[in-house]
């Protein structure tokens, strides 16, 4: 019998878009600035300039985004890169996590599998000036610059990581 239709295991919806949109809000609630990491592959569309071992960070905080729509199966708003205003839409499943910036206080989540890469819809025709993370060939594609956006180090800060610019996830219970 298929469990989905009974309402089994297999009927009920992830728990990560809902535990991203509460994380997202205790942030706000508490003066920290919600980050996320993505893993970046042919389905997120971001300015491909910024992405690191095919993974970027992201500022999701109200003051650096607009329209910012944390949806059950995609992430979509409005950000400015180098000055340069992107549409972003990252589907929920390539969140690996979500993080304050300030302390590191977050929630990991498993990077998506093969599978699922492959089985999501790629988005639809970017706007002009953004490029989706594979070529033609749906061979990923290797950005020549590589900054991160996370700010810089500062010195004696209590939430940065062995590197010393980013802040380590810390595990809450």
């Amino acid at each position: 019998m298929d469990d989905s239709k009974d309402g089994g295991p297999s009927a009920a919806s992830s728990t990560r878009p809902y535990l991203i949109r509460a994380l997202h809000e205790w942030c706000t609630d508490n003066g920290f600035t919600p980050y996320i990491a993505v893993h970046v592959d042919r389905t997120v569309q971001v300015p491909l300039e910024y992405v690191s071992n095919n993974e970027i960070v992201l500022n999701v905080g109200f003051d650096a985004t607009s329209n910012l729509d944390l949806g059950n199966e995609l992430i979509v708003f409005k950000a400015r890169f180098g000055g340069v205003a992107r549409e972003i839409q990252v589907p929920v499943d390539h969140v690996v996590a979500i993080y304050a910036r300030e302390n590191g206080q977050g929630m990991a989540f498993p990077p998506p599998t093969p599978e699922e890469s492959a089985a999501a819809p790629r988005p639809a025709a970017a706007p002009r000036g953004l490029r989706l993370a594979s070529d033609a060939d749906g061979e990923p594609t290797k950005p020549e610059a590589s900054p991160v956006m996370t700010p810089p180090p500062e010195d004696d800060d209590p939430g940065a990581g062995p590197s010393g610019g980013r802040p380590a996830l810390k595990r809450i219970k």
